[in-house]
């Protein structure tokens, strides 16, 4: 949530700018345009692209069929067998602080900053719902004038205009300026006795004022702003908008007052004899007459010489911006309907598997550890333990958990499972629908009960180690078309490559070598969080799939951080791979810059951690 506010904060600061600069390439022209776009700017502020994305992706569902994703397979190959693993107690000291009092204060300062900003809010909207309540309860009391010289005036210049919504005339006690009380029925509050000292022509020029506020719906313009500035009080952008807008919205009258005839030499003197017998109104929305600047709206006034209309290219300019602010958002969603409305009907539609069969493992093989998603909606699992079916259920790596039992790794099941119908796979490295569905199978099966929490880790970025950009040998783009891959070895039951082989559309990670056929290197970076202790996020910028094979020795720290299986295996001092074995394999780091052309850079970030609460071993079935 707090990455979505700060995101749409810029997002609105950004458009914000760009208004602001056009306004100054429209400097010359009339104050309405440049009313419209600070407008706009304030709008923003209420309107998350977000919004217009999510608007997007629902009409991309109705006009694009679903995808159905990119189906992977991930393959462990171990040598030797399990041995039971101490679990060690989660560290007490994360950066030199008690990782306790490091959660508290975490959890302290959200709902801090939410009372701030809370109380400023409130406390904004209440100072200005007792002044709005104040004269409310003045424009009620004030006498209806039915006819008179204001009232005579006011007809015909509704007449000359074709105002449809007739102007109410309310003569108020209150010595307030002239001005527009309402949003949808206007009413005009006029301060008795200023007639007196107002010739016809000065009290035409009020009145045609006042009438262009009507027109435009100003008091409603500037409920919005102030509704703005209400949510986002602390953005010294909005309180600026708010007084641009003011500025450009008197501007806008004061030219159209002029454009109807109205003397600017008689029209300047209106507005100063208004300002002294009368206050300005408290609310921008109730428009008045003396707003803004008022020593450079007099000299603009007295100065005034008419404004250029907007050239062809500017209108061109102005809708094409517009155009693009909504239309590109709402094209992003589009684009991106088909896998948000995949995932979409997996979390719906695919809760749990319709059948599962949960057994331990035979024995047989303890050299093969495999988990694969295949067509049908079906999830086969072989020799797995619970470290690496609560890791895929959650896809997080095994440092992220906290609490698993002593047996983690000890224990190994078998699981035969299938949903209803046909599943989406969802996105590598993302809680999908087969995650869903094995999550439930974790609680009912073995009982298990896990929160989340986040806590602030290191963790590495995957770059591009080279500044061309160029790739390493070990890693090439790939041709293979997975769908009709996996569609043939659902037909055929082909069975995954033996170990060593390559797999054309899946993952397989031995002891000092990852092999991986169509793979993106955002399954490479998940898959080399097993190894660093740490999590690895994609910023390589590079898209598409890719054929990689990479070997590294298996020194110490590798060893250390290898999956469990794998860890198990060599630690027995089961035979190495030859990729394992060779003498002149570097270590993983030096091998992936200098076999696949990237590297990992240190960087901190916030990391979801699962507590284990509670689990048991499944009974057979």
């Amino acid at each position: 949530m707090t990455a979505e506010i700060f995101s749409h904060l810029w997002q609105s600061t950004a458009f914000a700018a760009v208004c602001a600069l056009a306004t100054l390439a429209l400097r010359n022209n009339r104050a309405q345009v440049r009313y419209a776009l600070w407008f706009a700017a304030s709008a923003k502020f209420l309107i998350p692209f977000e919004v217009l994305s999510r608007l997007g992706t629902a009409l991309g569902h109705w006009l694009l069929p679903p995808d159905a994703g990119h189906r992977f397979t991930m393959v462990l190959d171990v040598v030797g067998p399990p041995i039971v693993r101490t679990v060690v107690p989660p560290a007490t000291r994360v950066f030199g602080v008690n990782a306790t009092a490091g959660s508290a204060l975490s959890a302290v300062i959200p709902g801090v900053i939410l009372a701030t900003w809370l109380v400023g809010t409130l406390l904004l909207a209440a100072r200005w719902v007792i002044q709005w309540y104040r004269l409310a309860r003045v424009a009620r009391c004030a006498r209806v004038i039915a006819e008179g010289r204001e009232v005579m005036i006011l007809r015909r210049l509704e007449d000359d205009r074709r105002v449809s919504r007739r102007v109410i005339v309310l003569e108020s006690d209150l010595s307030i300026e002239p001005g527009v009380f309402g949003w949808f029925r206007p009413r005009l509050l006029w301060p008795r006795g200023i007639s007196a000292h107002l010739d016809d022509s000065q009290v035409e020029a009020i009145l045609a004022h006042e009438l262009s506020h009507v027109g435009r719906y100003d008091n409603l313009i500037a409920a919005v702003q102030m509704f703005v500035q209400a949510v986002f009080w602390f953005h010294p952008l909005v309180w600026w908008i708010g007084v641009r807008l003011v500025d450009e919205r008197e501007r806008a009258c004061d030219e159209d007052v002029l454009g109807c005839g109205s003397e600017p030499d008689v029209y300047a003197e209106s507005i100063l004899t208004t300002c002294r017998f009368a206050i300005e109104s408290p609310l921008t929305c109730v428009a008045g007459v003396t707003g803004a600047d008022l020593k450079r709206r007099i000299e603009t006034i007295l100065n005034h010489r008419g404004t250029k209309a907007l050239t062809v290219t500017k209108r061109a300019v102005l809708m094409g911006a517009a155009a693009v602010a909504l239309a590109g958002p709402v094209g992003i969603g589009v684009v991106n309907a088909p896998r948000v409305q995949a995932q979409a009907d997996a979390s719906r539609s695919y809760d749990r598997f319709e059948v599962a069969s949960v057994k331990p493992n035979d024995g047989k093989d303890v050299r093969r550890v495999a988990m694969m998603m295949q067509p049908g909606g079906r999830l086969q699992a072989t020799n797995v333990p619970l470290s690496m079916l609560v890791r895929f259920a959650y896809a997080i790596q095994e440092f992220q958990i906290v609490g698993l039992p002593e047996w983690k790794d000890s224990e190994r099941f078998d699981i035969n499972a299938k949903a209803e119908r046909e599943v989406p796979p969802g996105q590598l490295g993302a809680v999908g629908p087969y995650q869903k569905m094995l999550q439930a199978l974790l609680a009912d099966r073995f009982k298990l009960t896990a929160h989340l929490e986040k806590r602030e880790m290191p963790i590495y970025a995957l770059v591009a180690a080279r500044a061309d950009g160029r790739l390493g040998p070990g890693l090439r783009p790939s041709t293979v078309d997975c769908a009709a891959k996996m569609a043939e070895r659902a037909r055929q039951g082909v069975p995954p490559p033996p170990p060593g082989g390559l797999m054309q559309c899946g993952f397989r990670v031995g002891p000092g070598q990852m092999t991986g056929g169509s793979m993106p290197l955002a399954q490479l970076a998940t898959s080399l969080s097993n190894f660093v202790q740490r999590i690895v996020v994609d910023r390589t910028g590079i898209d598409g799939n890719f054929d990689l094979d990479l070997k590294y020795t298996l020194d110490q720290t590798t060893m250390a951080n290898a999956p469990g299986p794998m860890k198990a295996g060599a630690i027995a001092g089961a035979p190495p791979t030859d990729a394992a074995a060779a003498s002149d394999a570097p270590g993983l780091f030096t091998a992936l810059q200098e076999q696949l052309g990237l590297k990992l850079e240190s960087a901190h970030g916030a990391v979801d951690v699962l507590v284990i609460e509670h689990v048991d071993k499944p009974t057979p079935d």
